[in-house]
């Protein structure tokens, strides 16, 4: 589990891709000697088991699920990417839940000077809509952010010059495309809903049932 606090940016040294899936080896110097091999890692919000490392690298597997999840198949060698290690006990929680199990990809619909801040408006797609709530949580690259408004399938994020300065928000175009999570209370209460509203309420037993057992 994360927190959507990013440590640091890497960068994509090499990019295998194969029918099957491929492998991710991100440059990241200071990060890189401190991840085991079989551990865990989060890259640009998606949660990776890392294969390899040595003093200023790491590598990680991709399977076809994730190739067709998240937006790694669109990225280039030398692009920049946020990483997060897993939450340890004694962390500080500053985010919010963040599994690393990207749901889909949005794209960026404009990023607008705004003062000293910035306007990030991020299209998503129909299917994650419904989690969208207007100041609540949305994972975005990895990154935890509050939705500060939300209309037309757009959420619009006001972008602090910290969190503009230290991901790879100051990257981003029109038109890119982003790893999404939405807030993983919104998908409990949802599936209690669901269960609940389809759970069957008929009677155990029937009358015959009764007289049988002497009632």
């Amino acid at each position: 589990m994360f927190t959507g606090i990013i440590e640091q940016i890497g960068t994509i040294a090499r990019l295998e891709l194969n029918s099957g899936g491929g492998k991710l080896t991100v440059h990241a110097p200071t990060l890189a000697p401190k991840l085991a091999v079989s551990g865990s890692v989060a890259v640009n919000g998606c949660c990776l088991t890392v294969v390899h490392r040595d003093d200023e690298n790491f590598s990680a597997g991709l399977s076809g699920e994730t190739l067709d999840k998240t937006s790694f198949a669109s990225l280039k060698t030398g692009a920049r990417v946020n990483l997060e290690r897993p939450l340890t006990v004694g962390k500080e929680f500053g985010g919010h839940f963040v599994l690393g199990h990207v749901d889909g990809t949005g794209q960026v619909a404009h990023l607008t000077s705004a003062g000293d801040s910035w306007l990030f408006g991020v299209a998503v797609p129909p299917e994650l809509a419904r989690y969208i709530v207007s100041k609540g949580s949305l994972t975005i690259d990895g990154i935890s952010l509050t939705v500060a408004s939300w209309s037309n399938h757009v959420a619009e994020i006001a972008v602090i010059p910290y969190t503009y300065q230290h991901t790879n928000i100051r990257d981003r175009v029109s038109g890119d495309s982003l790893n999404l999570e939405a807030d993983i209370l919104g998908k409990y209460i949802e599936r209690y809903l669901a269960q609940r509203e389809s759970a069957s309420f008929e009677t155990v037993f029937s009358v015959e049932d009764l007289i049988g057992q002497g009632f």
